[in-house]
């Protein structure tokens, strides 16, 4: 489908950056139905953290840090509406400015899930995206065929509950 007909049918496109289990192909095409074109970017000014009893990262605004990531490009309405419900009530959707690395001096202004509890004791460190796709990737790719199927039932749950029922259940301890 051409970037018009995108266009057509979904009314807006949209630039998201990812940081965490989104950089992985993978999960991104269970959720989205496709991989959508991406650029390698950086966020400046925020810093991305472990979550204690999650796989995934959190970031929050931090002076002089940054977080690599990408870019998603084209996104459309119904497809950020997924992003949306997939990253829950534990991320606020905020609009940023990142730097695309392949065209250092080219800004972009996209949407990136920020971490609502900027007190949350539960942060700490750095989050490593080649550890997490080593030890969690496979059970997280699970977890979301579980969650997009729940999506299309009358009454889903929220993807904290699929979450947390899905890593309860094959008593995994991330």
């Amino acid at each position: 489908m051409g970037t018009a007909t995108a266009s057509a049918i979904s009314g807006n496109l949209h630039s998201v950056f990812v940081y965490g289990s989104l950089l992985a192909d993978d999960v991104v095409r269970i959720l989205l139905k496709r991989v959508p074109q991406s650029s390698s970017a950086i966020l400046n000014n925020y810093h991305r953290f472990s979550i204690k009893g999650r796989v995934y990262p959190a970031i929050l605004p931090l002076e002089n840090h940054k977080v690599t990531g990408r870019v998603l490009l084209g996104i459309t309405d119904p497809e950020l509406d997924i992003l949306d419900i997939f990253e829950d009530v534990e991320y606020e959707r905020t609009s940023v400015d990142v730097c695309l690395m392949d065209t250092p001096d080219n800004s972009l202004q996209a949407q990136a899930y920020v971490w609502t509890n900027k007190n949350d004791p539960n942060l700490y460190g750095d989050w490593n995206f080649e550890e997490w796709r080593g030890l969690h990737m496979e059970d997280f790719m699970k977890m979301t065929v579980g969650f997009v199927e729940e999506l299309e039932l009358p009454e889903s749950n929220p993807r904290v509950a699929t979450y947390e029922s899905y890593y309860n259940q094959n008593d995994i301890n991330p």
